[in-house]
């Protein structure tokens, strides 16, 4: 059992934290900056993490802590409250003292420890929220279902990280596979995959199953049946921790090994396409060729943000080779939007760069359910759609995403970061089952049923500078 007890003028106060397990352990002690704990359902996260809140906030005397939830409900249910019952069960000579160790203030939302310490209890429901903390200081923080946030979510809390005492900064993270942020949890502490200014030795894994929660196996030993008789994809994830059988992932059919294939030169004779998404907030455009069977190898990617049309032109013409023929740009239907205030489209524009557009279909699941049969194995055991190992962004973000909630037979289109990539490839597979489509007429209008992108690519407001792309007009 895990004790707690220090002496004071009146006696000695008692706290009873619990039994913790070795793996639980490992938690606490880790040293790394960043120390993820979870993979499967059951293995004891949401209790190590208020043991380790609470042993950090007495071993620390004027600690500041922040636990994180998505929604206030969830930490008030799951974490504040077994909190408070947890230091409330604190006694001096047999007598409850709860409030001689700390007390809770439902208005500030914080936990007030005697000797200084004070854990703040924080929900993000959307990632606007993270502004709210923006100049604040922690020593600790604790982030409850990682997964349940984006990388963008952690990377801006991650900044408050900081102050000038000598108390050690961690980040610590409990997770399971599944939600919006797999992907990257997924990236830095399983598969340890790390980019530009990342560090490996800031990085810590503690995989935990329900086998390592012996309490939860005496007290609920149906618990494991429960998990075993789920389908196959979500036991994988939720009773073994396989972060490769995500739990609503869409494209569960996409793996690595079987999609992705290392460059080789490509015949000469084989038709290229380009197809792209396009937004301010991410430009994503990808080469392909298609060989004599119909199968679509995707052999270049550019991903860039913060391009307005005629960069976005430029940079399609750059990277393609003199001599490298392409049949055709693909674009997106939202493209051939009339702007109001201009009376022009983005298809004009390209064209003025010099990138003639084909319009592929904007049909969201007849798009993602074509891009399925790609990605099925043909007779040959091989599937109809390969990606180079250097396409790293869609190979990233195309197993990122998951099912939407109220239309499964749809993808969801959050997070919004890694619908790019995905979507440019299924106006391919679109274009390439059904050819393209006829552009709009003078009013612009939209096929039933279609999503106006327009509002989206410009934070719902479109003004002239919008369609000016750097004096091409």
């Amino acid at each position: 059992m895990a004790r707690r007890k220090w002496d004071l003028p009146g006696g000695e106060i008692r706290l009873d934290l619990g039994a913790l397990y070795p793996k639980q352990w490992r938690f606490i002690r880790s040293t790394a900056r960043y120390t993820a704990y979870g993979g499967a359902r059951g293995g004891g996260k949401t209790h190590v993490l208020m043991r380790a809140c609470i042993r950090g906030a007495l071993r620390y005397p004027g600690i500041r802590i922040l636990i994180l939830r998505r929604t206030y409900p969830e930490l008030e249910q799951t974490i504040i409250q077994p909190m408070n019952r947890l230091i409330s069960s604190a006694t001096m000579d047999g007598r409850p003292c709860g409030e001689m160790v700390a007390s809770y203030s439902s208005t500030l939302r914080m936990l007030f420890f005697s000797n200084g310490s004070t854990v703040k209890f924080g929900h993000l429901q959307s990632a606007a929220a993270v502004t709210e903390y923006q100049g604040q200081e922690y020593d600790w923080i604790f982030m409850d279902e990682a997964t349940h946030f984006t990388e963008y979510e952690f990377r801006t809390m991650g900044a408050a990280l900081r102050g000038v005492n000598d108390i050690p900064k961690r980040f610590y993270l409990t997770c399971n596979p599944g939600g919006v942020g797999h992907q990257w949890v997924k990236r830095l502490f399983v598969t340890r995959s790390y980019q530009g200014a990342e560090d490996g030795r800031d990085y810590a894994f503690i995989p935990a199953t329900v086998e390592d929660n012996a309490a939860l196996l005496r007290a609920s030993p149906e618990y494991i049946r429960m998990l075993d008789a789920l389908p196959e994809g979500v036991r994988a994830a939720w009773r073994h921790g396989d972060w490769d059988a995500l739990a609503g992932q869409y494209f569960s059919e996409f793996r690595r090994e079987t999609h992705v294939v290392r460059p080789f030169p490509l015949p000469a004779e084989w038709p290229r396409y380009r197809v792209f998404d396009y937004g301010l907030d991410m430009f994503a455009c990808y080469w392909a060729a298609i060989d004599g069977g119909g199968r679509i190898w995707i052999y270049r990617e550019y991903c860039e943000s913060g391009l307005i049309v005629s960069e976005a032109a430029e940079a399609m013409r750059r990277l393609t080779p003199p001599g490298e023929a392409v049949a055709c740009t693909i674009a997106p239907p939202d493209v051939w939007s009339t702007q109001k205030d201009t009376g022009r489209t983005m298809a004009e524009v390209f064209a003025q760069c010099g990138v003639g557009l084909v319009r592929a279909s904007n049909q969201r699941v007849q798009g993602w359910l074509l891009l399925k049969e790609y990605l099925r194995r043909r007779a040959d055991g091989r599937p109809g759609l390969l990606v180079f190992e250097d396409c790293e962004r869609l190979i990233r973000d195309l197993p990122a995403l998951l099912h939407d909630e109220k239309n499964p037979s749809d993808c969801a289109k959050e997070p919004h970061d890694v619908t790019h990539a995905p979507d440019a490839v299924r106006y391919l597979c679109a274009f390439r089952a059904m050819g393209a489509q006829p552009s709009p007429g003078p009013e612009g209008g939209e096929e039933e049923g279609e999503t106006d992108y327009s509002a989206l690519m410009t934070g719902g407001e479109s003004d002239e500078s919008y369609l000016e792309y750097g004096g091409n007009g």
